[in-house]
């Protein structure tokens, strides 16, 4: 008997620490698997809406029919089968945002009068070829854009602060106002000067839609510009040019320096900036070679799949007759690039998922 009391107490002690850790490892476990299964989405309360501003890139119907060619054939190709707005054959980066949240993609903000059972998921207010200045295209620029929102709270009601603080905030950058310097003048000996002004804009644009209400805002870094097919033509589709692509790891970097300024400024406990890193997503799709299953190959990575039947022409060029002068690719799937500067569904969709859908949910 002298060795069996403390037999049954070790035994009894045992059972209870047992029974504590398997109590506890359900509670571990789900709260895992409900963070893999929601990502973006919001677990408790309503679904957070996007409000996206921006450019081409993230743009989905803003542009009038009459002034674009993204309301012409081929776009649209692939999704929805027809021209829609969107500067692509299909998606773009705002559809594969909203996905990942559970929501429709936002109504842009052109179409708000005719969507209004829609605009619970948010508004678009992006137009393609624009900046954070004026640009080549007569069309509202960022602060434009702000300002049409900023109108709908204020003004019409129609979103209210709250609003913006539970939801995400998509601006996207794309490099119109770098097109816009060198058709006006601009040279290599100002452009750096130049990129700083875009990038000081760009953070006050930033730093507004956050005083607005916004808790949660991913600004898109730069693409290498240098291996849009615009620039790669002049080797054939087969070289990226290395000085445009060193002027935007400039522009990335003061970009860099500018979130991790707004971020320590900010008064919120976990940032309210990330970057989506452009620049890295487009390289890795650009340079893969399939090594991981369910990867896209793309063949000839740098050439577009749709374009112009001579350098005067363009994808969805048509002459007096109608006829055609734009030829597209068999298979857009297997293509990177839409056009001369878009990636095509395909190309977002590897883009995507490759690296910006994990920084969305790391940061958020």
């Amino acid at each position: 008997m002298s060795l069996l009391k403390p037999l049954l107490q070790i035994y009894f002690f045992f059972i209870i620490i047992c029974l504590f850790i398997f109590h506890l490892l359900p509670t571990t476990q789900g709260a895992k698997h409900s963070s893999a299964q929601n990502g973006l989405i919001h677990k408790h309360g309503p679904k957070p809406k996007l409000f996206v501003f921006g450019d081409s890139y993230a743009d989905t119907g803003n542009i009038r029919k009459s002034l674009s060619s993204s309301w012409k054939q081929p776009y649209g190709l692939t999704f929805p089968g027809k021209p829609a707005g969107r500067f692509s054959d299909g998606r773009v980066l705002t559809d594969y945002i909203a996905k990942s949240m559970g929501i429709k993609s936002p109504t842009p903000y052109q179409w708000k009068d005719f969507a209004k059972k829609r605009l619970h998921y948010g508004m678009n207010f992006a137009y393609g070829g624009t900046g954070v200045f004026d640009t080549n295209v007569l069309l509202p620029n960022m602060t434009t854009q702000i300002d049409f929102m900023e109108k709908l709270m204020l003004g019409d009601s129609v979103y209210v602060k709250a609003d913006l603080q539970s939801s995400l905030v998509l601006v996207t950058l794309s490099g119109n106002d770098y097109s816009r310097f060198y058709t006006t003048g601009g040279t290599a000996q100002g452009l750096q000067s130049f990129i700083t002004q875009v990038v000081n804009q760009l953070a006050l644009n930033l730093k507004r839609i956050e005083t607005m209400g916004a808790r949660r805002i991913a600004v898109t870094g730069l693409q290498p510009l240098g291996c849009l097919p615009r620039a790669t033509a002049v080797s054939a589709f087969q070289q990226c040019n290395k000085t445009e692509n060193t002027a935007v790891n400039f522009h990335n970097l003061l970009l860099q320096q500018a979130v991790a300024k707004l971020n320590n400024e900010s008064n919120s406990r976990k940032p309210v900036f990330t970057i989506l890193d452009l620049y890295t997503s487009f390289t890795t799709a650009l340079k893969n070679q399939g090594n991981h299953p369910g990867d896209v190959t793309f063949q000839t990575p740098l050439k577009p799949c749709c374009m112009g039947t001579s350098s005067e022409n363009f994808c969805g060029s048509l002459d007096e007759k109608g006829v055609k002068l734009y030829s597209v690719c068999e298979n857009p799937e297997s293509a990177f690039f839409w056009d001369t500067a878009h990636p095509t569904q395909a190309g977002w969709h590897a883009v995507y998922y490759s690296s910006l859908k994990a920084t969305l949910e790391q940061s958020f």
